[in-house]
């Protein structure tokens, strides 16, 4: 049986929030909350210190690769320098399709967010 972790209380995760929790980013996307691996595929960055941009994708803190929280996919590769290297963008989104982001499931017990 998987380890349960204890995130904290639900009224401190609001709609924008990441946070770590053991392996996991937790965070709040437009009202949903999500759990997935916390290390950035790209160069291995803590997603718990990224945020959520306005299409509700995990943002990378280092390089502004985005991620469906929904299936771990990334969504756009490594911006900046990085943007400029042929084939990269292309190459991360192909890598996550076949090795998405883990992902974890998330319940609440009387009132504090647990994840598995």
């Amino acid at each position: 049986m998987s380890e349960e972790i204890e995130v904290g209380p639900r009224a401190e995760l609001g709609a924008g929030v990441v946070r770590g929790a053991g392996r996991y980013a937790v965070g709040n996307a437009d009202g949903e909350l999500f759990v997935v691996t916390r290390r950035c595929r790209h160069l291995r960055a803590d997603l718990a210190n990224g945020s959520i941009d306005d299409e509700g994708c995990l943002v990378c803190p280092w390089h502004g690769a985005t991620y469906d929280v929904a299936t771990g996919r990334m969504r756009r590769g490594p911006q900046g320098v990085f943007a400029k290297v042929p084939g990269l963008d292309a190459g991360y989104r192909l890598l996550t399709r076949v090795v998405p982001l883990g992902r974890g499931t998330v319940n609440e017990r009387e009132g504090n967010v647990v994840v598995r």
